[in-house]
């Protein structure tokens, strides 16, 4: 769990997190919540796949804006990917009314979009900071470090993967792992759970926290499926991200009912 300094609102955040249970799950448990995603998928695919689509886009994008920026692109892509789940929370709404037996549909994703209380537009502020940090971190290294300029895929691979006087991929590798693993950890259950209940942001940190250390094993299944899953949508020049990323929001809805026990907790409308 992150080390705060405690004061009246971690406090208040623990007091909140200790209301969930963690529910507990087998090694193997992420595959289901690949196929119950999937069936997520098939059944309301029109505003899932319009998802995807926009994702990819901004992917695209994002690389036709530095496609001779590569050492821009790199820190570029892995941030995009510590903001994407606050920009599944549109998936989460439409698996949960799937769940409750409705038919969800572009109305639904509206609605998660526009919460009465703003803590989705706060955390997604805060993953955003986080991936721009990330953007600006990984861009000074690389130019900072490389010795050649890094425009190209190819400058990357030459200068700085395979480049044996230097240890920078690994230095570039370790702080990316340093960032990702704590967001991950922080956002495992924390968006759907801001979706689904009453409960602040820092208290939904806490418990998807709570998840990763009680359970690491699938958790760490669970990661490995999601950058494997992403990377094959990346390398189909961005087509497969338009199935891989509503897939991925979709299981993430069913990773969070299976382990947190939300029993007698307020919902939210």
């Amino acid at each position: 769990m992150p080390i705060l300094m405690p004061n009246k609102y971690t406090e208040k955040a623990l007091q909140e997190s200790r209301r969930f249970g963690v529910k507990p799950v087998p090694v193997l448990r992420p595959l289901g919540w690949l196929a119950r995603g999937w069936l997520d998928l098939l059944r309301c695919p029109l505003p899932s796949l319009l998802h995807g689509l926009l994702l990819a886009g901004a992917g695209a994008l994002i690389f036709l804006l530095a496609r001779e920026r590569f050492w821009l692109l790199a820190g570029a892509f892995s941030g995009f990917l510590l903001v994407a789940p606050i920009l599944a929370t549109g998936l989460y709404a439409i698996s949960r009314e799937l769940e409750r037996g409705q038919k969800p549909g572009f109305e639904t994703v509206l609605k998660a979009w526009r919460p009465h209380d703003g803590r989705l537009i706060v955390f997604g502020v805060l993953l955003a900071f986080a991936g721009t940090g990330w953007v600006f971190t990984s861009a000074s290294l690389i130019t900072g470090f490389a010795g050649q300029p890094i425009n190209k895929p190819l400058d990357f691979l030459r200068h700085v993967v395979l480049n044996e006087q230097s240890h920078l991929f690994e230095v570039w590798l370790g702080l990316g792992a340093l960032l990702a693993a704590p967001m991950f950890a922080s956002t495992l259950v924390a968006v759907p759970l801001i979706l689904d209940r009453q409960i602040g942001v820092l208290g939904a940190v806490f418990t998807s926290w709570r998840v990763v250390m009680e359970y690491p094993a699938p958790v760490a299944l669970w990661a490995a499926l999601i950058m494997g899953l992403t990377l094959l949508g990346m390398v189909s020049l961005m087509l497969g991200l338009v199935v891989v990323l509503p897939w991925l929001g979709h299981a993430s809805w069913h990773a969070y009912r299976d382990l947190v026990d939300t029993s007698g907790m307020a919902k939210n409308d």
